[in-house]
C-alpha cells in the first residue's frame, strides 16, 4: 500500500484526506484502476476524446444588451448600448463585444432559451434540470455524468474538473455529483487543494523520511521495470502507474508553460472589475486558459464561471467593465481552440439561468427575467455561423423557435458521443435515469 501523505483533514462521511489518498489499490468507486481499464477496454467503447467547456455567466447574463439588442425599442427598454454590425450579414451584437462580433461566423448564438427554473443559482446550467424534480440525492452535474459513463480519458487526469470560484451567494456554487456520489466529484484544483499538489513546508525530518519514501519507490519501479521486460505486468496495471509518476495536470494548471503571446490574448485577471469582487464575483481571465488546458491535458468537461450578471442597479455601468471582458476572454478560447485544431472535439457553451427584464427600472438596472434568456455555442463540430431562436420587439419572449435548456444538454452529450436514447445513469434507489427528459439535439446543429 501506497499513501500519499499531507495535512490530515476530515472529509463528510468520516475518511481523512489521508486515506483518500491511498493509491496502493488505486481503487475508484470500489474497483481499483487496472480492473476499470480493462472493463472499459472489454466494453468495446472507443475511448474518444470529445471534451465540453461550459461557462456559467453567474446570475443571469442581459440578453437585450448582449446578443439580442432592440435598437428601436422605446428608451426604457432598448437601454444605453448601441448595436455593430458582425461578420454575419444581418447579424449585430453588443458594441461591448466587437472580437466576438468578427467571429460570428465561429459560434451559434441562442436568442430564445427557454425553461429557466428561475432560480439565482447554477444548478440548471450544470445539471441540465429544474430543481424541485430531484431524486433522492440530487441531480448529478454534467461533469459527473461523463466521469460515470466515460471515465477518465488519462488516469492521471480527472474526467470533471471544477473551475468555479468561491461565491459569497452559495447557490452559485458547483452543485457536486449528486446520486453519483464523490467517487464522481468534479475535482477542484483551488485553494487548499492545489496548494496540496506542490511540496509545501517539510521539515528536515519529514524530508529525511521522504527520501526513504523515494528510496522505496525507487526499488518498487525497478522491480515493476524487470516484471514488464519479463511480461508479467498486465497492459492496464502498467498504465494505472501512470498515475503515481505523472505531472500532466499539475503542468496543465500552470499557466507559466503557456506561450506568453497566447496567455496574453486571453486579457488579464480583474478581481476588481465590479465593486463587489471581494465576494466571489470576479473577472479571472485565465480561467478561460485553464479551461482550454485542462481540456488538451485529458478532462471530458470543466466548468468555469465569469463575473456576475445579476444587475439589479447600475446595469450599463457595470456592462461597460465586464462585457468587454467576457469578450476577450471568449474570443480568445474560441480562437485558441481552433488555432490548436480542436474546434471538431470540444464544444463551448456560455449561458446564465435566466435573461433579464426587457424593462429598466429606477436604478437603471434590470431585474429577473425568466421567459426568455440568451447563449453562446462553438466548436463541438457543430454547423456554426448561426442565430437561433427570434424574441418579440421588446425581447420578452420568444416569437420563432424556442430552445429549451435540455434541448443544449442533449445537443452537449451528442457532441461527446453519447447516445441519450440508450445511456441512463443509476440513482441511489437502483433506478436508471435517462440524461434528459424526452428532448433531442438541436436539429439546426446536427
Amino acid at each position: 500500500m501506497l499513501n500519499l501523505l499531507g495535512r490530515r483533514h476530515r472529509l463528510c462521511d468520516g475518511l481523512s484526506r489521508r486515506s483518500v489518498l491511498q493509491i496502493g489499490g488505486l481503487a475508484l468507486g470500489g474497483l481499483s484502476l487496472p480492473q476499470l481499464l480493462r472493463a472499459e477496454a472489454e466494453s468495446g467503447i472507443r475511448r474518444s476524446h470529445k471534451a465540453v467547456i461550459m461557462i456559467y455567466l453567474t446570475g443571469g447574463p442581459p440578453h437585450q444588451d448582449m446578443f439580442d439588442l432592440k435598437p428601436n425599442a422605446p428608451a426604457d427598454i432598448r437601454g444605453e448600448f448601441q448595436p455593430i454590425a458582425t461578420n454575419l450579414p444581418g447579424v449585430q451584437i453588443s458594441e461591448h463585444m466587437p472580437r466576438l462580433a468578427q467571429m460570428m461566423d465561429k459560434v451559434i448564438t441562442l436568442r430564445s432559451l427557454v425553461g429557466s427554473d428561475g432560480r439565482h443559482s447554477s444548478f440548471q446550467c450544470v445539471t441540465g434540470r429544474r430543481f424541485a424534480s430531484q431524486p433522492q440525492g440530487g441531480w448529478p452535474g454534467i461533469g459527473s455524468a461523463l466521469s460515470k459513463l466515460q471515465g477518465p480519458v488519462d488516469p492521471s487526469v480527472p474526467p470533471a474538473v471544477n473551475l468555479f470560484m468561491k461565491m459569497a451567494h452559495l447557490p452559485y456554487n458547483h452543485p457536486g455529483s449528486g446520486f453519483l456520489g464523490s467517487a464522481h466529484q468534479a475535482f477542484q484544483p483551488d485553494g487548499e487543494v492545489l496548494a496540496n499538489m506542490t511540496l509545501n513546508g517539510v521539515s528536515l525530518d519529514r524530508l529525511g523520511s521522504r527520501k526513504s519514501l523515494l528510496s522505496g519507490l525507487d526499488q518498487y519501479r525497478r522491480q515493476v521495470d524487470r516484471a514488464t521486460k519479463e511480461q508479467t505486468l498486465d497492459p492496464f496495471t502498467q498504465q494505472a502507474l501512470g498515475v503515481l509518476t505523472s505531472s500532466k495536470l499539475v503542468d496543465a494548471l500552470d499557466l507559466s508553460k503557456e506561450d506568453p503571446k497566447v496567455r496574453e490574448s486571453y486579457g488579464k485577471d480583474d478581481p476588481k472589475a465590479l465593486s463587489y469582487g471581494k465576494l466571489g464575483y470576479q473577472a479571472i481571465m485565465s480561467k478561460f486558459l485553464l479551461a482550454r488546458r485542462v481540456v488538451e491535458a485529458g478532462a471530458r468537461c470543466v466548468t468555469v464561471t465569469f463575473a456576475d450578471f445579476d444587475w439589479h442597479g447600475a446595469n450599463f455601468s457595470r456592462g461597460r467593465k465586464v462585457l468587454p471582458l467576457l469578450d476577450q476572454g471568449l474570443a480568445a478560447l474560441i480562437n485558441d481552440l481552433h488555432n490548436r485544431g480542436l474546434q471538431d472535439d470540444v464544444t463551448v457553451i456560455a449561458w446564465g439561468e435566466f435573461g433579464r427584464t426587457p424593462k429598466v427600472n429606477e436604478s437603471a438596472g434590470r431585474d429577473h427575467w425568466s421567459r426568455v434568456a440568451c447563449g453562446l455555442m462553438a466548436g463541438g463540430g457543430m454547423p456554426t455561423g448561426q442565430v437561433i431562436g427570434t424574441t418579440n420587439k421588446y425581447a420578452e419572449h420568444p416569437i420563432d423557435r424556442p430552445v429549451h435548456f435540455q434541448e443544449v444538454f442533449a445537443t452537449l452529450y451528442r457532441n461527446l458521443g453519447i447516445d441519450i436514447e440508450q445511456a441512463t445513469i443509476t440513482d441511489i434507489n437502483g433506478r436508471p435515469r435517462y440524461l434528459v427528459d424526452g428532448y433531442l439535439p438541436l436539429e439546426e446543429l446536427s
